[in-house]
């Protein structure tokens, strides 16, 4: 065999794999891995996946990563996945090699350069990534990931979340912060860092004498039960809840005899006269999990930071979705900055979590000024008094405003999908909910319900109801504040606004709702009545913030009165709603006048919104690099098989199946072929409709072909003009010859041999773009 037809298995099997054998690394300490599969596109498609051809692991911990290369190619090729990669995974080396040479790079010292064999062994690798040794490390690294039998798998971030947080733990630091994006699965990770803890035996003594007592705290008793349940592969004695049931159950007491402990701060903060958690002497825990740390819990004033240091001598693990800002300030300032972040970017570009589209819903009542010509059904109003967003619901009530919302998103939307709808007040998703029964296509009496604290047990098995992914019924929630956090519902495909946010953190809890991945789900999309996508402008949403181009809703209307300043508190809690509000009727013209102007934001690889303008100029570069002249394009898509290839081109650079869809309304062109889109893009030609290009082959002469084979390309071209280019793909002739004849075989024997046919196919594509 010669290097030239040498595969990279060859490579791999002949070459690498000695060479790591020979060193020490072999079965359980070698992989290969799937970091992460690719962004989720439409179609059930995804981008490019990322996958690394070795990770070397030794107790424990991912040391190095290896790019292969075959042997015919140069080492060098692989050295920037190799870093890539190890930056990923978190690992200090990264290698690159064709099995004949051997490049290392030091993630850390950013030393690098090609190296000789033999290659380090374990203990060397291990030495040399970490300088100075530690005990609980090695300890951590020797309790294997409880999997479930396999069902569980930790993808990278989950194993570099869980290895930051024990390495930090190692190295007695008592206060961790874990920064990942709702949906990325923090419960899993509390119960990895936990299961470690208590395996090891790790405990504020600092030696393995005991097992650990951990609490977990949380401010909602649903995510106090998902994480009780979460935690069930601990033993049953090792694991209780502290909630009012069990302290009655023991006279008052609270339970000290297990190792988990499972509560609210609600719970921990009443009792007479002393508050129950005093109960438990402050060195009691050993570790404490704080979920969703950021909602008031470090905060300076907050009775919560009373109760966390009261218990100082534990170790603290919060966790937490929002990076840092002003309105958790004081979280970071407590915890100090995080030993892990993973943003919802990162998530939805790997395809761990669903990619979104925001519907901007500028509307000509999004404002509001009394000026007569209405009837006041109730309270004081005085003319010319004008109202904005945060006055909606909270101040004054116009019910045709609410309906006119309401008929606008349900008559887009696809009402067989589960919705959330978030609300100004309990009273406001109420009525929402009434409102949207009214207008539903649906015959089911509990179509929409309503989800808020005053529902109580019946809104919490609406709820389960909503959440189980079987059931149907449900299909919308009204809520108002409740279901912004705690809603682990896969899925939510429509999330809509009616009611300002109060804060950045808030927005990053609602748009997590709809984050998580579900088979068939290609993306969500958030409907904002209320101006929150401007929230995207913060430099610290995930990006650099972006001047805003609001959508005109008309002519001379005036500029939007600033928003009242947020609300830092954000206790999770429901509305206090004053108790008298205005209450208007419209006259029936300005009702027939209510009109919506509905633009779409676009989200680049990077993470950030942009503009329709430009997502075109970025398409428009994107396609430059790719096609060189319009003779170029017109070859590459008059053959299918050359136009598959370009299409995937194109996905893998962010433009799935859903963005050209996009494209196509954006240069008003619903009825081209893409390629004509493209061509308009590219070139400024003026775009062609699917019917003038068939009819031009229908018109066109095919004496050449027989009536069987005519008959054939006719039908296709029908199925072209109605639904598109895609049924000029090369796999759907094998479903035009079938769907006619009734096999493959039969077709062949009425029309010849494939080759021909298939010859007649692509010569009826080169007629249908050569011009």
């Amino acid at each position: 065999m010669t290097l030239a037809n040498e595969t990279e298995a060859d490579t791999r099997a002949d070459r690498i794999d000695p060479a790591l054998a020979q060193a020490g690394w072999g079965a359980g300490t070698v992989r290969r891995e799937v970091i992460c599969p690719g962004r989720i596109q439409s179609g059930g498609t995804r981008g490019k996946g990322l996958t690394a051809d070795y990770v070397l692991i030794h107790k424990g911990q991912k040391l190095g990563v290896i790019e292969a290369k075959r042997a015919g190619l140069s080492h060098r090729e692989g050295v920037a996945q190799a870093k890539d990669y190890a930056q990923r995974l978190g690992t200090r080396f990264a290698y690159a090699t064709n099995g004949l040479a051997w490049y290392q790079i030091d993630m850390v010292t950013g030393n690098e350069g090609v190296m000789t064999l033999p290659f380090p062994t374990p203990e060397a690798l291990w030495n040399a990534s970490f300088v100075e040794q530690n005990a609980w490390r090695e300890r951590f690294g020797a309790v294997p990931f409880e999997i479930d039998s396999g069902k569980w798998e930790p993808r990278y971030y989950q194993h570099n979340a869980i290895t930051a947080a024990l390495e930090a733990v190692a190295k007695g630091n008592r206060r961790i912060l874990l920064t990942l994006a709702t949906g990325t699965g923090k419960t899993s990770i509390a119960f990895q860092t936990a299961w470690k803890l208590f395996q090891a035996k790790w405990n504020l003594t600092g030696e393995p004498v005991r097992r650990p007592r951990i609490l977990f705290l949380a401010d909602r008793n649903i995510l106090a039960d998902q994480a009780y349940n979460s935690f069930s592969a601990f033993p049953s004695d090792a694991i209780t809840r502290i909630d009012p049931a069990t302290i009655r159950k023991n006279g008052g007491k609270v339970p000290k005899n297990a190792s988990l402990f499972f509560t609210i701060f609600q719970t921990f903060m009443t009792g007479e006269g002393e508050p129950i958690f005093r109960q438990y002497p402050s060195d009691f825990f050993d570790f404490i999990i704080i979920d969703e740390c950021h909602r008031g819990g470090a905060k300076d004033e907050s009775e919560w930071r009373r109760l966390l240091e009261y218990f100082e001598p534990a170790y603290q693990l919060g966790l937490t979705a929002t990076p840092r800002r002003k309105h958790n300030a004081d979280t970071y300032a407590y915890f100090g900055e995080p030993v892990y972040t993973y943003a919802l970017r990162d998530g939805i570009e790997d395809g761990f979590l669903t990619p979104f589209k925001v519907r901007q819903m500028a509307s000509t009542i999004d404002e509001y000024v009394f000026d007569g010509t209405d009837k006041l059904i109730e309270g004081e109003v005085e003319e010319g008094e004008s109202f904005t967003e945060s006055d909606f619901n909270t101040r004054i009530i116009i019910d045709e405003r609410e309906l006119s919302r309401v008929r606008e998103f349900m008559g887009q939307i696809d009402q067989r999908h589960k919705t959330l709808v978030f609300c100004a007040t309990q009273d406001h998703a109420a009525l929402v909910r009434d409102l949207i029964n009214q207008v539903k296509d649906s015959t089911h009496p509990a179509y929409c319900v309503r989800v808020t604290a005053d529902d109580g047990s019946i809104g919490d098995q609406h709820l389960r109801d909503f959440q189980d992914n079987e059931k149907t019924i449900p299909t919308i929630l009204t809520t108002s504040q409740k279901l912004s956090t705690g809603v682990d519902a896969l899925n939510v495909r429509n999330i809509v606004l009616m009611r300002p946010i109060r804060s950045m953190i808030e927005f990053k809890q609602i748009i997590g709702r709809g984050t998580r991945v579900y088979e068939g789900k290609d993306f969500f999309t958030i409907w904002d009545f209320v101006k929150a996508h401007e929230n995207f402008n913060d430099p610290e949403w995930d990006g650099e913030p972006i001047d805003p181009v609001p959508p005109r809703t008309g002519p001379g209307e005036p500029p939007d009165k600033p928003e009242p300043p947020d609300d830092d508190t954000d206790s999770g809690g429901e509305d206090d709603e004053p108790k008298q509000k205005i209450r208007i009727k419209l006259d029936d013209g300005k009702i027939r006048s209510i009109r919506y102007l509905a633009t779409t934001t676009y989200w680049s690889p990077e993470g950030k919104p942009i503009s329709a303008k430009e997502f075109m100029e970025r398409l428009f570069g994107d396609l430059s690099g790719l096609i060189a002249d319009e003779d170029q394009l017109r070859q590459v898509w008059s053959d299918p098989d050359s136009r598959a290839k370009f299409l995937q081109q194109l996905a893998d650079r962010g433009y799935d199946d859903d963005r050209l869809e996009d494209i196509r309304g954006l240069v008003d062109a619903v009825d081209s072929d893409l390629f004509d889109v493209l061509a308009y893009v590219l070139f400024t030609l003026e775009p062609k409709t699917r019917h003038d290009r068939a009819d031009a082959v229908r018109q066109g002469k095919q004496s050449d072909a027989q009536e069987d084979l005519k008959a054939l390309l006719i039908t296709i071209l029908n199925a072209y003009e109605a639904h598109g280019e895609k049924e000029l793909a090369t796999d759907k002739l094998g479903q035009f010859l079938t769907a006619r004849f009734g096999s493959v075989g039969e077709a062949k024997a009425r029309l010849g041999d494939l080759p021909q046919i298939k010859a007649a196919f692509h010569k009826m594509q080169a007629q249908l773009y050569s011009s």
